[in-house]
């Protein structure tokens, strides 16, 4: 009887076990379906590959400027951040795979104890080794592995993040690197605007000491030249703090032979900024392709949720030796074994584990809200870019002809005035006109260049370092599933 018993339980044991590694099943719902209402183009003319294709060592054409971006790479303390935050999620990953196999541990024990069975009155000695089984969870619900799924979907999410850091990174350096070398070519007008009012000045003194003018145009003079002084202090300023931020950004002093000492004028080796297909942005752009994983994991916590109503099924083993004498431990007639499993059935929670699944579900429209913002927020700020790159030439080439206007108006009423035909006034308004519209040349020159960058950037470049790059998209549980559920219909 003690055998027919002993192989009816090993039979049901191991009928458990295959059942649990054949037909566990996952409980999460159907995938929710993201409603972004988005336009499907943008604003301008979006033919042509997307430059977020291109490597940012292929799109930027300046070799100091690629040389400060990858030393801020490899030092940038956020971005060494995003990527030990990866190593943390691939670790967390690692666990949860591994709950899926059982737990095997050694043990050993001595004991002294009087038992009314062996000699109630004389202690004895117990010896067991053995190898163990503790709490294997038969996974029949999946809530072991959609723990696993939440995790790997967590991980793709920070590593998508890391790319997302990345990404800004790029552009915050670059624009950084921009705004030193325009601060410079800044102070160099404010220089030289600086020098004309103090010849400016020294002419109107000359004319107030003897006799020709009154004090005012002296004085209208002395304004200009610390209005002019004051500019270059400022100046000066911006560039302290454009280098300061950039050794921030690099995370380490950036040399000096790597800092543009003239106003740069190209920042891009692309000749045409095209921008895509709206669907490139699933693709190219990292924050969105994580919000897409957050939604993944939200829906694979509904399915550990779901699981926990029902019956939690585990299975403990052991297997060893055991004797009351040391000498025999090891010897024939002293192993022995056990395996049996443990059930654990919810009968009343007061509804607990209910309102976590509707918990969970909750999350999930969460995580689809924040999905579909972000592509919004995607789509907004590529059209914002494209905005701003449609009108730019328009602007420039005004703000050109204003300069040259303007610097005409300066040189024919300062000759005007060294005629004695108009007074001063004339000629300090010319001034303030030409400076201020000089001024803003430099203001546009560099939104221009800075427009290109954020162009690049929204679009999701700067992932790669080189075009020939491949960048391999990891699909989601959800995906995952979804692909095993296509072909499975076929």
């Amino acid at each position: 009887m003690q055998k027919i018993w002993s192989i009816s339980g090993r039979s049901i044991a191991v009928s458990a076990l295959a059942l649990a590694l054949t037909a566990c099943q996952s409980m999460r719902g159907p995938e929710p379906v993201a409603q972004a209402s988005i336009p499907e183009g943008y604003l301008s003319n979006a033919s042509g590959t997307s430059i977020a294709e291109q490597g940012y060592q292929n799109f930027f054409a300046d070799q100091r400027l690629l040389k400060v971006i990858d030393l801020a790479l490899a030092n940038n303390r956020d971005l060494r951040t995003a990527t030990l935050n990866i190593q943390r999620a691939q670790q967390q990953y690692q666990i949860t795979e591994n709950n899926q196999l059982p737990t095997i541990g050694a043990s050993g024990s001595v004991l002294r104890q009087v038992s009314p069975t062996v000699d109630p009155n004389n202690a004895f000695t117990a010896y067991q080794v053995g190898l163990g089984v503790t709490a294997y969870e038969l996974d029949f619900w999946g809530r072991v592995r959609s723990l696993k799924d939440n995790a790997l979907d967590n991980y793709l999410a920070t590593a998508s993040a890391r790319d997302a850091t990345q990404i800004s990174l790029i552009s915050q350096v670059t624009q950084a690197w921009l705004n030193y070398s325009f601060a410079n070519a800044n102070l160099k007008l404010a220089d030289q605007t600086l020098k004309a009012q103090l010849d400016s000045y020294n002419l109107n003194k000359k004319r107030f000491d003897v006799g020709i003018d009154s004090e005012l145009p002296v004085r209208q003079a002395q304004i200009s030249v610390e209005t002019a002084r004051n500019d270059v202090a400022n100046y000066k300023t911006q560039i302290a703090q454009a280098k300061n931020l950039l050794n921030l950004l690099v995370g380490q002093p950036v040399s000096d032979s790597l800092l543009p000492n003239q106003r740069v004028t190209r920042i891009t080796n692309a000749s045409a900024l095209s921008a895509g297909l709206p669907s490139d942005l699933l693709n190219n752009r990292p924050d969105v392709r994580a919000a897409e994983y957050q939604l993944s994991a939200a829906g694979a916590n509904i399915g550990v949720a779901k699981a926990r109503l029902f019956p939690t099924i585990s299975l403990t083993g052991s297997a060893g030796y055991a004797s009351t004498d040391l000498s025999n431990l090891f010897k024939s007639g002293a192993f022995v074994w056990s395996l049996g499993p443990s059930l654990d059935i919810p009968l009343w929670d007061w509804g607990t584990r209910k309102v976590n699944v509707k918990i969970s579900e909750t999350d999930q429209q969460i995580a689809l809200s924040g999905y579909e913002k972000s592509l919004q927020s995607a789509f907004r700020e590529v059209n914002d870019a494209l905005a701003t790159r449609q009108n730019i030439g328009d602007r420039l080439s005004a703000q050109r002809r204003l300069v040259d206007a303007t610097n005409t108006t300066y040189k024919l009423a300062n000759a005007r005035f060294r005629a004695g035909i108009d007074s001063f006034l004339t000629v300090l308004d010319a001034q303030r006109s030409s400076y201020a519209a000089e001024q803003g040349l430099l203001l546009l020159e560099q939104a221009n260049l800075n427009n290109q960058v954020e162009l690049y950037k929204t679009l999701g470049g700067g992932v790669k370092a080189n075009t020939s790059d491949q960048v391999v998209q990891q699909p989601s549980s959800a995906e995952v599933k979804q692909q095993a559920q296509n072909q499975t219909q076929k």
